[in-house]
């Protein structure tokens, strides 16, 4: 029936991107990375395998990346959608850094929450830092931008994901509206 077809085209949609990640990697000839990938695989196979058996082995994996990925789409997203970016305006690159993104105040649960990923200014600004030191610079990108008059946006972790929200939310009233008024 077209019902169990669709349970199982689904259910391979999240094998046919766990390969494609292999794919990827060997198309571009990232032996180093391929080795870690599948040692990984094999570590995570043999820990959990014994325990939960093969169904049970590949529940758990797929929700942990399902649950994994949510996060991450979250923890990035907050310092980004609500941005208003629209046209390169010729300003410099700190400022346009400044204009892209925003940070999350620091607390020590969103510092734990989000992975440091609260920091965002200071990632794209300085993106080879290691994150847990962000909260060091913080104060100096801070002190900086009040010298030059460039403004440091933060806010509270609940009202950045309310303001995911807001900006999907008009962001689909816009396409709404362009679809209804063609």
């Amino acid at each position: 029936s077209s019902s169990c077809c669709t349970c199982y085209t689904s259910s391979l949609l999240p094998l046919y991107f766990q390969w494609y990640i292999f794919y990827f990697v060997v198309q571009r000839k990232k032996w180093v990375d391929l080795a870690w990938m599948v040692t990984f695989y094999i570590r995570i196979f043999l820990t959990y395998m014994p325990l939960l058996g093969l169904k049970g082995f590949l529940g758990l994996f797929f929700i942990v990346r399902f649950l994994e990925s949510n996060w991450f789409v979250w923890m990035t997203q907050m310092n980004h959608i609500p941005m208003r970016i629209d046209h390169d305006h010729n300003v410099d690159w700190v400022s346009t850094q400044l204009q892209a993104t925003c940070s999350v105040h620091q607390s020590a649960f969103n510092d734990w929450f989000s992975g440091h990923l609260n920091f965002q200014i200071e990632h794209h600004l300085f993106p080879t830092m290691p994150r847990h030191n962000y909260h060091k610079v913080a104060p100096l990108v801070q002190s900086l931008c009040a010298k030059y008059g460039i403004e440091y946006q933060s806010k509270p972790l609940l009202s950045a994901f309310a303001d995911i929200v807001y900006s999907l939310k008009e962001s689909g009233q816009l396409w709404l509206d362009a679809y209804l008024h063609q």
